[in-house]
């Protein structure tokens, strides 16, 4: 894909999801044949930008190869201050959020809501374009509801305002993550603009990513929920997308591996000497470990069991330890059950 100035390998991104995509989870996702990863969505009111959760937004993870922050607000300043800062940060592009759906984003007349008012949404994208010289991009969903579909509109006005890449989600917020993904319409706004279009919704198999593309004709796909735990998704949809096979699901032990590296990743550069950090950051990781071990147990509840015990560890060492003794019980070859 070619964004800006840059030539980015690969046609898979990592979709931004709220507590999911810190640095260590986009570093694994770029390690296993991501384009690029995009972060967690960061505030752009300027009574948030100082506060810890929105500064870790902010920065970008010199492991990354092109750092993307995703801005979110309604107030076409405050969006241009936040892109600026992100550019300041070191972001290779910035990314407008008008895809979210969440009901207390949407109550700010943020996110998805933004998508009802078409004026207000380019003045944004105006203001954030002009507000940095890196590549800008936006992220949307196909409209506010099936009677107030403005993707297509809003395409062409970033087009126009100087975006390098636009990104649409197959439903409307109506819809939040219900129903069907439209790629119709996803397909109206490729046809529509000349600047890229990632497609996104829904994307849980190398084949789902393949054939949104070929119904599509997008330059991309974007892929969420379905990389967590599993982001060799990346390098096996890629293979399809490239004509060649796929290379198949994980092992056991390339499961452990990766399961390792991410930890490792989570923890390099962190100071542990801060009170309470080494537990943040091991309850931090375990949204994550249900994804990497489930396909591996037989039954539901042997699973649960163990998964209940690693919950209620606090230390790295013990964490680890208690995953390397989950896969002592399955076969280094046996395959990850998709």
């Amino acid at each position: 894909m070619q964004i800006g100035p840059y030539q980015l390998a690969g046609n898979l991104v990592l979709a931004p999801m709220a507590g999911v995509t810190d640095a260590a989870f986009r570093v694994i996702c770029l390690r296993h044949g991501a384009a690029y990863a995009v972060g967690e969505m960061a505030a752009s009111g300027s009574h948030l930008l100082h506060t810890e959760m929105t500064r870790r937004r902010y920065t970008c993870d010199p492991r990354e190869r092109f750092a993307v922050v995703q801005i979110l607000g309604a107030d076409p300043a405050e969006m241009a201050n936040a892109a600026a800062l992100a550019q300041e940060c070191g972001a290779a592009m910035v990314d407008v959020n008008f895809g979210c759906p969440a009901r207390v984003v949407c109550g700010k007349a943020c996110g998805s809501a933004v998508m009802r008012d078409p004026k207000l949404a380019g003045d944004i994208l105006r203001a954030v374009a002009s507000a940095v010289t890196i590549p800008v991009s936006v992220k949307m969903r196909t409209g506010w509801d099936e009677d107030m579909k403005t993707s297509v509109e809003i395409a062409k006005m970033a087009q126009d305002a100087g975006f390098c890449l636009v990104t649409v989600h197959g439903r409307t917020r109506a819809q939040r993550f219900t129903g069907t993904v439209n790629r119709i319409d996803i397909a109206e706004v490729v046809r529509a603009v000349q600047i890229p279009v990632i497609a996104n919704g829904d994307v849980t198999t190398p084949g789902e990513a393949l054939e949104m593309m070929r119904q599509t004709q997008a330059a991309g796909v974007m892929i969420g929920r379905g990389a967590c735990g599993n982001p060799w998704l990346f390098s096996r949809a890629q293979a399809l997308i490239d004509g060649k096979p796929d290379p198949g699901a994980p092992t056991a032990r390339n499961v452990h591996e990766t399961l390792e590296a991410h930890l490792e990743a989570l923890f390099d550069g962190e100071n542990l000497e801060e009170p309470g950090r080494e537990r943040a950051l091991v309850r931090t990781f375990r949204k994550h470990l249900r994804h990497y071990l489930e396909g591996f147990c037989l039954h539901e509840e042997a699973l649960s069991a163990k998964l209940g015990r690693m919950l209620r560890m606090e230390t790295r060492e013990a964490l680890s330890g208690a995953v390397t003794d989950f896969f002592e019980e399955v076969p280094e070859t046996a395959h990850r059950v998709d």
